[in-house]
């Protein structure tokens, strides 16, 4: 590193660059390579050691019950959406296509992105982060505002706080200590939650990786696919059946040894950098497994899945809208037969239907993530908000192909990349908690 630091230090300090007339260009690209090379050293050096002496874990409080069901964000709420959704609009839509081509997010934007607190929120304060309370509902609006401007590179955004918030949701007092200080740290850790398999009609609740007693700890075995910045992962929570008990969920340390990391480029969401992730008889420590006694490891990895498929939900939303906004200027200012094309009752009918079914979405959505944050029992309300946005989450993305006739089938427009991402939502299983 140092070798490589007085090299670029010489080579900015000659007039060579003058003399080429590239020396902006040139000291630009030095200034991201010093900086993404301090990066991966930092990522490198990193271990995570607990911090302190652990007392009690450390859990968020149940939001308050309003007694009235109200959709109005709160001001923090409403704050936080903002800033997201500036981000989204600056940062995440101008980024998109080049990221979906690449296969993988900037580092910078993922930089900015840790910049903007996201990671924290969910963390409490006693544990250097800035969560007081369950919010639920925030994560769900920060999750949508970000989709708005790609799922793909929201998902890669947020895919390292739902490790952070699975481990203040279930972690013990010695996992939350070694592992959620990295979390308020300015370089953070890259983390994933990861519950799909490669097998067909994945069931999350019947995992084919498993996780088996052994002296010492536990040995994890088996393939986890479309895990986010997957190559660069430090630290993964893993849902894995364990033997005569049930499934649970695992922290495990990233392992050069007994994991193999390939590329699982899908047909949406690539700027998610998607990989397919293979453990070997890894062996974890016995406090590894999220969940004291069998019984409360099945109740957090239940949770676990209703969370993660509320997450899903809101970047659905988020995407949709992406898609309404978009068609609602070209079919008014398309011309056919002399004039636009939004006077076709049909084309005024769709359009249409793709507002009433973002609304019922969102209600759905919001409804089930009220509950979870108050405490309360959401099963239901998350299943019918999963099914809601599956199906009418394509349905958006496929009227809104539909309505560009051939431009929607053509990479010039962003409506092709939105549809095959909303296609991501009947498929993916953890990844995202909220």
């Amino acid at each position: 590193m140092a070798r490589g630091l007085r090299v670029l230090n010489r080579l900015a300090g000659g007039s060579l660059l003058d003399r080429l007339g590239i020396r902006r260009q040139s000291e630009r690209a030095i200034y991201h390579a010093s900086r993404t090379g301090f990066g991966v050293a930092a990522a490198a050096a990193r271990s995570f050691k607990r911090s302190g002496q652990p007392g009690q874990a450390q859990r968020l409080p149940k939001a308050g019950d309003p007694g009235l069901f109200d959709l109005t964000p709160s001001e923090d709420q409403a704050m936080l959406q903002d800033a997201a959704q500036r981000f989204a609009t600056e940062a995440l839509r101008p980024a998109a296509e080049e990221a979906n081509e690449a296969c993988a997010a900037s580092g910078e934007l993922l930089e900015m992105a840790n910049e903007l607190g996201i990671a924290i929120l969910g963390i409490p304060e006693e544990l250097g982060g800035a969560g007081t309370e369950r919010n639920t509902v925030t994560n769900v609006l920060v999750a949508e505002a970000l989709a708005h401007g790609d799922m793909g590179l929201a998902w890669a955004c947020l895919a390292p706080s739902a490790v952070s918030q699975a481990l203040v949701q279930w972690g013990n007092a010695e996992q939350q200590a070694r592992y959620l200080p990295a979390f308020t740290e300015e370089s953070s850790p890259v983390a994933a939650l990861t519950l799909t398999e490669p097998t067909p009609l994945f069931d999350p609740m019947t995992p084919t990786t498993t996780a088996r007693r052994v002296e010492g700890g536990w040995s994890i075995s088996g393939i986890k696919s479309l895990v986010p910045n997957a190559k660069q992962c430090e630290l993964f929570v893993v849902g894995a059946q364990v033997e005569g008990e049930g499934p649970a969920l695992f922290v495990v340390e990233s392992s050069p040894e007994h994991i193999q990391i390939a590329d699982d480029p899908a047909m949406g969401l690539r700027a998610a950098a998607t990989g397919r992730v293979q453990f070997n008889e890894l062996v974890v420590p016995e406090d590894a497994r999220l969940g004291a006694s069998a019984e409360q490891a099945q109740a957090n990895y239940r949770e676990c899945v209703r969370l993660s498929r509320l997450a899903w939900c809101a970047m659905a939303i988020g995407a949709g809208k992406a898609v309404q906004d978009y068609v609602i200027p070209y079919v008014n200012e398309r011309q056919a037969f002399g004039e636009p094309i939004s006077h076709r009752q049909s084309v005024a009918f769709m359009v249409a239907n793709i507002a009433i079914e973002l609304e019922g979405m969102r209600l759905t959505t919001l409804r089930a993530a009220s509950l979870a944050e108050q405490g309360k029992d959401y099963a239901r309300e998350a299943a019918v908000a999963r099914r809601l946005c599956v199906e009418k989450g394509m349905q958006i993305g496929s009227d809104g192909v539909q309505l560009l006739g051939g431009h929607g089938f053509t990479k010039e427009y962003p409506v092709e990349r939105w549809y095959r991402d909303l296609r991501a939502i009947g498929v993916m299983e953890g990844g995202l908690l909220v």
